[in-house]
């Protein structure tokens, strides 16, 4: 059996000073097909999504899932992340927050994928990754202090 993880009580810590310090609280997603986002707003098979709420409806910040309703250009649609697809959350508005290292999704091979860079990563928006004779190194959690 294994331990219990952190990780829905640091997404809701971090959910709560975003909201107490009037920030924005974004989570990024890595979508998989145990989420259900809309996929028209899928890049790079990750999802960024405003979780404030002004901007949700009904949010649950549970220990397994993340749910949620939010319109998107005035459809409203009922969102749910598995809490392992969470793979960050942060304040809009100065980038703190809790970065996470992907975890494999319960209907995934288990095989490493190799992770999206994400919008504020200065990317080329070329979508080329590492030539044939660069290592690729495993990214690893980044923790940030918040104050």
């Amino acid at each position: 059996m294994t331990d219990p993880t952190t990780k829905p009580y640091l997404v809701r810590a971090i959910y709560e000073w975003c909201s107490d310090s009037g920030y924005t609280p974004y989570i990024s997603v890595k979508v998989d097909e145990s989420t259900r986002v809309p996929l028209e707003y899928v890049k790079n098979g990750e999802i960024v999504l405003n979780i404030s709420p002004d901007a949700t409806r009904n949010i649950t910040l549970g220990r397994d899932v993340v749910q949620f309703s939010a319109r998107f250009n005035g459809v409203s649609r009922e969102i749910s992340v598995p809490i392992g697809a969470v793979s960050a959350i942060f304040a809009k508005e100065n980038g703190q927050g809790l970065f996470f290292p992907t975890e494999p999704s319960s209907g995934s091979t288990g095989q490493a994928t190799e992770a999206p860079e994400s919008p504020a990563s200065g990317s080329n928006g070329s979508g080329e990754g590492p030539g044939p004779d660069t290592p690729t190194r495993p990214t690893r959690a980044h923790l940030q202090v918040v104050k």
